[in-house]
């Protein structure tokens, strides 16, 4: 903690005070270097004639504040030299060590002295260039060691995260970088107080930060579609299997690729397997009525993997996870926003502001007679969502922008189709237009949800949707600016593509619902669009549909920590 520390005291807190922590190349090749000293667990002898060679040696010690685990302890009788490995190589600067490294070890020298060893100097073993460099305990690092211990305390006591480091080359390889977001949280505090409005980023800072993250997330969610199917675990792969007889093609599986999968086998009536490996699976979809069996189910929660589940119509029942997110402090902050209506009408003025800009870029993308007028009020309903009286005022204006926006959607298909849209209606929907949105929001909604669970929020206490038993509505606000650009989206390219036809739907006294392969169409089409990578309007980046949920995410987190002043949506251009 303290070696965190003296490397950048924000990644201290959030991982040592957030519970936060991600794995990297680095971190797992560092488990593996540490993965000698760290099988053995055993403490300092007290025979004072006896050769120390003792390895992952805890100690405490009361008078310096601090725990350790020490490395490898050597030494002989009451003298002793603590040894800190390290995966990388030695580095070429004065002293032969980093200053969190010399630190660390210097921490473990003094609990060794308060323990009754003579201690005064420590060696850090670099593995990549097996080299051993020494470390002296004198005066000045052992001032510099308790003067971090103290700063450490009082910034964990203080409830507030540190600042980012301002364009350190430290972020680059940084594990934690993801969540951090160093250069955007810099970029856009340097942007508080310029408008966004105009599309210009405030002040022409587009593009100006480096991306951090990777653009997308190679893992990807697994949908299991209809009564019929079971889910297993074999090995380090989940297997789907139909427990149908004779019905061909059962398993389902989208956006897995390069994973394996094996068709029905002569003679073998419900052997129709798809597998996927554990380690590239981010979400399991059940829906209907699909089993999963109890390994399967404990090894995904283990694997922090969350198990969605929805009924057969695509209505999210919830979901099966492991340990919940560790982030109580930013829950707590999210509980007092949410219970003071200025502060939560600041995020729902932007949310919805953010809505009705998507919508009339979608209009005006896709609609070829687009009418001025329409394109002219939506912009006036989006300033006067931003600069919204009251929850009941901004109520009425993204109502009034729906019923424009709505209008205009039958324009976005193509005449030739066959499917026509004359008014949003669902439970039941009325018609297969109707039916594909209703789906899709609340594909969406869950990977919405998952998101902000993943951040540490609760996803059932909102800003601008408000409480009710059972509803997410935090994912229901934060999915609002993304409905015309993710869910609309997808629905008016596979009508226009021709990808669904008046056969994949059902149509009864009641409404319309879809069949069971319209569904693996949609989902199909859904996880094509949310892989699409698109420039980031502010960062000026590549990044997915899918990675832009969970930046959101992180950003609505950072104005409850009072990092940053205003909620940025997302505008696509």
């Amino acid at each position: 903690m303290l070696a965190e520390f003296a490397y950048c005291p924000r990644l201290c807190y959030m991982e040592w005070v957030g519970g936060e922590f991600v794995d990297s190349a680095d971190t797992v090749d560092g488990r593996f270097q540490h993965r000698r000293v760290d099988s053995e667990v055993a403490r300092a002898d007290e025979d004072e004639l006896q050769a120390i060679h003792d390895r992952s040696v805890s100690l405490s010690g009361e008078k310096v504040g601090v725990t350790c685990r020490i490395d490898l302890l050597e030494g002989e009788g009451r003298h002793v030299t603590p040894v800190e490995y390290k995966r990388g190589r030695a580095p070429c600067i004065p002293g032969g060590a980093y200053d969190s490294d010399r630190v660390q070890l210097c921490a473990q020298g003094l609990v060794l002295r308060e323990n009754g060893y003579h201690c005064d100097n420590g060696i850090v073993y670099f593995a990549a260039s097996r080299k051993r460099v020494p470390v002296d305990f004198d005066r000045d690092l052992v001032k510099l060691t308790l003067d971090l211990i103290s700063d450490l305390r009082a910034v964990a006591d203080g409830g507030a995260v540190p600042p980012p480091l301002q364009d350190s080359p430290k972020c680059v390889r940084c594990s934690m970088a993801g969540i951090c977001l160093p250069d955007e949280v810099n970029l856009l505090r340097e942007m508080d107080g310029q408008s966004r409005r105009d599309g210009d980023g405030g002040g022409g800072l587009i593009g100006k930060i480096r991306r951090l993250l990777p653009a997308r997330d190679d893992s990807l969610p697994v949908y299991v579609v209809g009564h019929g199917h079971s889910v297993r675990k074999k090995g380090d792969r989940l297997e789907i299997r139909s427990i149908k007889k004779g019905d061909d093609e059962d398993e389902e599986k989208e956006g897995s690729e390069g994973r394996t999968g094996r068709g029905r086998g002569k003679g073998e009536r419900d052997s129709a397997v798809v597998e996927a490996r554990l380690r590239e699976i981010s979400q399991v979809n059940l829906f209907g009525g699909v089993e999963i069996s109890t390994p399967a189910l404990v090894d995904l929660m283990q694997r922090g993997i969350p198990v969605l589940h929805f009924t057969r119509g695509g209505w999210f029942q919830g979901m099966s996870v492991g340990h919940t997110h560790k982030n109580v402090e930013l829950r707590m902050r999210q509980f007092a926003w949410a219970a003071d209506r200025n502060r939560s009408l600041s995020i729902a003025r932007s949310i919805v502001d953010g809505k009705i800009r998507n919508c009339r870029t979608q209009i005006r993308r896709n609609d070829p007679e687009s009418p001025k007028d329409a394109l002219d009020r939506l912009s006036k309903l989006s300033k006067d969502a931003a600069n919204a009286s009251s929850m009941e005022r901004l109520l009425g204006i993204e109502g009034a922008a729906a019923e424009i926006y709505f209008g205009r959607l039958e324009h976005l298909l193509k005449a030739d189709q066959g499917f026509t849209f004359a008014n949003r209606n669902r439970r039941p929907p009325k018609d297969p237009v109707n039916a594909v949105l209703s789906y899709l929001y609340a594909v969406l909604a869950k990977d919405v949800f998952v998101s902000l669970l993943a951040v540490g929020f609760d996803p059932y206490l909102g800003f601008y949707h408000r409480p009710r038993y059972g509803r997410p509505a935090l994912a229901l606000d934060m999915m609002e600016e993304f409905r015309p650009i993710i869910a609309d989206s997808t629905t008016i390219n596979l009508f226009n593509n021709r990808e669904l036809t008046d056969k994949d739907f059902i149509k009864t006294g009641m409404g319309v619902s879809m069949k069971r392969q319209a569904k693996r169409t949609v989902l199909a089409g859904y996880e094509r669009r949310m892989q699409t990578e698109i420039e980031h309007p502010i960062f000026g980046y590549k990044v997915s549909y899918r990675r832009v949920l969970e930046v959101q995410a992180r950003l609505l987190s950072r104005v409850i920590t009072g990092e940053i002043k205003e909620y940025p949506a997302f505008l696509t251009r």
